[in-house]
Order: structure tokens, then C-alpha cells, then sequence
């Protein structure tokens, strides 16, 4: 809400109150999960923790949080989670499959950075039987409205008499991107899910469920979004940063040695012993 320095401002004038009392004393201890604080009698909440929940989005919902059309949105389907909770990124209304919601801004904004170009895997039933030309155009790049698309990974899973069964995976997150290069190549498609998100995998998760992510999977997700993983407290992983300003230690010097000092202001000798004038 504020720096440190503005905090005390505040609470000197007698501005902040602490369960209906004025608080005029620097460094009084309060629970804000506990404890009511407010600042101009204005009650200050907690923040959210921070949650991401895994959605198996089904055919004909929209991943928005409200649709004018009064079609279902993913974030109807999650009311069960208790949370305000925000897709990250989007699925169109026919594709169904893996799609991640969260509170942690941060993180969501990560992911979805150009930079860190996190995979995403679909599986695609495309009409006709791609040949050898157009799946290398698929993998090399296809040129759309919007730009060439980046090398992407194309198997062919299956072919079917008039269909055919394909796994995508592209590191950006265009606007109906796996469509357009399918249609681009010239072959439309009939379905489409995707079926991972970087490190985290759909699995058996039935469609119109959801459930939280594990730690790990927290953990493995952030390292792909380009983030530290966060530890106990908040903190990242790993050792404390050294504060900047701070001097490097300065090695002891080994018994039996000079001092470095000593050692740069001695005479150097050539190594045929000491010159005569």
C-alpha cells in the first residue's frame, strides 16, 4: 500500500488503527489475517494467496471471465475454488484441453511472455492426409496474415481414409495459431486440444474439471516462465542475494604467506638473480 518511510508518516499522524484502536507507536506487531487494520478508517484486507489451478476446458466454453453472448466461461466453472481467479491466455470456444487459471499475475504475464517461449502441445484431427510438403511447411513455418510462424514440432500420430491425426508443438501464442497453419497448409481442422502447457501434462483430468497444481509443478513452472522458484516465505530459491553497496570478502592470507600488500610492494628479481649496475 505504501513504502516504510509513508507507513510511518501514516501512523505518526494517527491515521491507522488496529482493531478500532489508534496505533502511534513505530513497531507495534499486528496479524493483518487476524487483526483489523485500517488507514482512515478504511479496513486494509489481506492480500490473496497466490493459487493456479489446472482446467480441463470443455467444447463451448468461452476462456474469458464474463461473455456478452451469455455463454459458459471457464471462470464459472471454477467458482467451486473460492478464488478470483483469471485465465492465462485463451482457448477458443472449440478447443478444449489443458488451461491453466490463476491470482498470481506475475507469473501469468511470465508465461505468456514472447521471451520464454513456454510449449504448448496440441493434438489436431485434421481433415485429408498431410503429405511430406506440408508437414515440413508446418515444422519450417507458414506465412499468415500476421507473420511467418516460428519452427514448430509436427508428428503424425495416425491416418485415418479421409482424416488424419497430428501433435503440434509451438512456442507462441498467436490468436488461433494451430488453425490458421493447418488451414495455411491447406488442410482444416475437425478437433483440437491441447494437451500440455510447458512442463505440466492434461493427463486424466475428466473435461469440466479442475484441480490445484502441486508444489512441484509450481516449481517447474515458474523455472519454464523464466522465474525463481519461490520458497518458504516468499522468498526465491537459493541463498540471500548480496546486498549491493556490500564489500566482497577478503580472503585470509595462508600461513607461511606474505600479505598481498607486502607482496606487490616487494622488488621483482629477474629470475637470474639481482641486476648489477
Amino acid at each position: 500500500m505504501a513504502s516504510r518511510r509513508r507507513a510511518e508518516d501514516l501512523i505518526r499522524a494517527g491515521r491507522v488503527t488496529v482493531n478500532g484502536a489508534v496505533v502511534r507507536e513505530l513497531g507495534q506487531r499486528a496479524d493483518p489475517t487476524r487483526d483489523a487494520i485500517a488507514v482512515d478508517g478504511e479496513t486494509i484486507r489481506p492480500p490473496a494467496e497466490r493459487r493456479t489451478i489446472m482446467l480441463h476446458k470443455p467444447r463451448g466454453v468461452v476462456s474469458t471471465v464474463d461473455d456478452p453472448e451469455g455463454r459458459p466461461t471457464v471462470v464459472a466453472l471454477v467458482q467451486a475454488a473460492g478464488e478470483r481467479l483469471y485465465p492465462i491466455g485463451r482457448l477458443d470456444v472449440n478447443t478444449t484441453g489443458l488451461l491453466l487459471l490463476t491470482n498470481d499475475g506475475r507469473l501469468a504475464a511470465a508465461i505468456l511472455h514472447p521471451r520464454h517461449a513456454v510449449p504448448r502441445v496440441y493434438r489436431v484431427k485434421v481433415r485429408g492426409q498431410p503429405d511430406e510438403e506440408a508437414v515440413t511447411r508446418l515444422r519450417r513455418g507458414v506465412r499468415l496474415e500476421d507473420g511467418k510462424t516460428a519452427p514448430a514440432r509436427v508428428r503424425v500420430l495416425g491416418r485415418l481414409p479421409t482424416k488424419s491425426w497430428l501433435e503440434i508443438t509451438v512456442h507462441e501464442g498467436r490468436r488461433h495459431l494451430v488453425r490458421r497453419m493447418c488451414e495455411g497448409v491447406g488442410h482444416a481442422v475437425d478437433k483440437l486440444a491441447r494437451i500440455r502447457l510447458g512442463p505440466l501434462g492434461l493427463g486424466t483430468l475428466p473435461a469440466g474439471a479442475w484441480r490445484e497444481l502441486t508444489e512441484r509443478e509450481l516449481t517447474a513452472l515458474r523455472t519454464a516462465a523464466g522465474l525463481r522458484p519461490r520458497a518458504a516465505g516468499g522468498a526465491g530459491a537459493g541463498g540471500p542475494p548480496r546486498g549491493r553497496g556490500r564489500r566482497p570478502r577478503t580472503p585470509r592470507p595462508r600461513p607461511g604467506s606474505r600479505p598481498r600488500a607486502a607482496a606487490r610492494s616487494a622488488p621483482r628479481r629477474s629470475p637470474g638473480g639481482p641486476r648489477r649496475s
